[in-house]
């Protein structure tokens, strides 16, 4: 987008896509990094950085082990908020709205997808939960290793899943100089869009 062009104001998820699209070419490492943000019943948030593993037009999807921390609240309020900031673009995207679990094919096909090594690791770890010593995380990791080398692949365990935020708003946020920034908010009730520029 050249310095004087606005935010189109229609189909935030195609502009998505191309923000998306030229992160990848300008970003050092993982331009798919998103700030997770979930609370619990109460209200008490917490964020953390995950990885963007699909998007379409029904939402984005990330996955996680659903006994962790973010995995607990997750549960207990169905509810995300995503963060994306790529510095080298000086652009960031908010997404906000309801999560719903993907499908059990959905997360074997893309746990499968991952190297065997990550395989072992996610499913050695009990995410969150108290660790005594690091070697006690690596001795059950050699095991699982061991255990599943000649299979290739190691049985996805049924609390490691994913989640797709179904987007109810997105805000589109680029740099302007002297920080007279650019915003622009989309907004949908499950239909259409509506939009609207935010004062920066």
């Amino acid at each position: 987008m050249a310095e004087n062009d606005t935010i189109p104001h229609e189909n935030p998820l195609a502009i998505f896509d191309e923000w998306f699209a030229e992160a990848q070419e300008s970003e050092p490492n993982d331009p798919n990094a998103m700030c997770l943000a979930t609370a619990t019943p109460h209200g008490c948030p917490s964020a953390r950085m995950v990885l963007l593993k699909g998007h379409d037009e029904r939402g984005f999807v990330f996955y996680t082990n659903a006994q962790s921390r973010k995995g607990g609240e997750i549960r207990a309020n169905m509810q995300a908020a995503l963060l994306f900031h790529w510095k080298s673009l000086r652009r960031q995207i908010r997404i906000e709205g309801p999560l719903e679990e993907v499908t059990s094919e959905e997360a074997d096909a893309y746990f499968h997808s991952r190297p065997f090594k990550s395989q072992v690791g996610s499913a050695a770890s009990d995410q969150s939960s108290p660790l005594p010593d690091r070697q006690v995380y690596l001795d059950q990791v050699e095991l699982l290793r061991e255990r599943y080398e000649d299979a290739g692949e190691v049985p996805r365990p049924p609390h490691w899943t994913g989640f797709r935020c179904q987007p109810r708003a997105i805000e589109f946020w680029t740099d302007r100089p002297n920080r007279l920034h650019e915003r622009r908010r989309f907004t949908s009730d499950g239909g259409g869009w509506t939009s609207s520029l935010l004062y920066p």
